[in-house]
């Protein structure tokens, strides 16, 4: 088993806790307390220049720990106040050091969408991102048969939140694209060796028609990385490793938006 099956596996696992009647309860009881979400699309497109989506991760698979001292509402405090279009939490416990809690607890103090990222595999996955307050969720296309990928768009969008599908490949873009994604997101990191490849986003964006909004992630470590991704119509920027392991995640993530840098 590889070791994104692994990661599959386990997350299938865990996911079987949650179905059941109190789990069904809470998620209901919270869904229909929180408010209105906010659009993740409609941040991104409105952002004056680089639209980034800032992510909090505190480990990864590939790189072990990454920033375990932050306090993830203090991190999403400082992100928001720097100017950040968006946040990015990820939420898997066992590989990333995640919590859906996070996002409960920084929901209260956070007035931009939160992407919550993590293996949404499963539609109680989508009504637990709605109960915890988030705006967004992640849907991998290579992890998901066409069938399931379009159901859960549509059971995530029923709840009103909206999603960002990832892709890596033509074939996976044209997959999103007829299941209606509109906010499609290109890795440049191959999930099963990550292993990089930088020219990605620029390969797959003339595939998306103008409409969908174009989000790059993995690998972007200067303002230059944004711009050139810019020019091949990307307006949003999905960046975690770089802001967390910065020591200073406000100024940096100010150097990525300003054009002065």
């Amino acid at each position: 088993m590889n070791f994104l099956a692994k990661i599959v596996a386990d997350k299938l696992q865990e996911t079987a806790a949650l179905l059941t009647p109190e789990a069904t309860a809470r998620f209901q009881a919270a869904i229909a307390a929180r408010g209105p979400a906010l659009s993740l699309k409609a941040a991104l497109d409105a952002a004056a220049g680089p639209a980034i989506i800032a992510e909090i991760k505190r480990a990864s698979p590939s790189k072990g720990e990454l920033a375990l001292h932050w306090d993830p509402v203090e991190l999403a405090r400082i992100y928001q106040d720097n100017g950040a279009a968006a946040l990015s939490v990820l939420t898997e416990v066992k590989y990333f050091k995640g919590d859906p809690e996070f996002i409960r607890r920084m929901r209260p103090v956070i007035k931009i969408p939160i992407l919550r990222k993590d293996f949404i595999l499963e539609p109680v996955q989508v009504y637990e991102s709605a109960a915890i307050g988030a705006d967004a969720l992640l849907l991998i296309v290579s992890l998901l048969e066409a069938g399931k990928l379009t159901a859960l768009l549509l059971l995530t969008r029923s709840l009103g939140l909206e999603a960002l599908v990832e892709v890596h490949t033509q074939e996976e873009m044209e997959t999103a694209l007829d299941a209606g994604a509109r906010v499609i997101g290109v890795n440049s990191r191959d999930l099963h060796t990550f292993k990089m490849y930088p020219d990605r986003a620029l390969e797959l964006a003339p595939l998306a028609p103008k409409e969908v909004t174009l989000v790059a992630a993995s690998g972007l470590k200067t303002r230059a990385d944004l711009e050139r991704l810019a020019a091949a119509g990307i307006k949003g920027f999905l960046i975690g490793e770089t802001l967390v392991t910065s020591g200073n995640p406000g100024k940096k993530l100010r150097e990525f938006i300003s054009s002065g840098d």
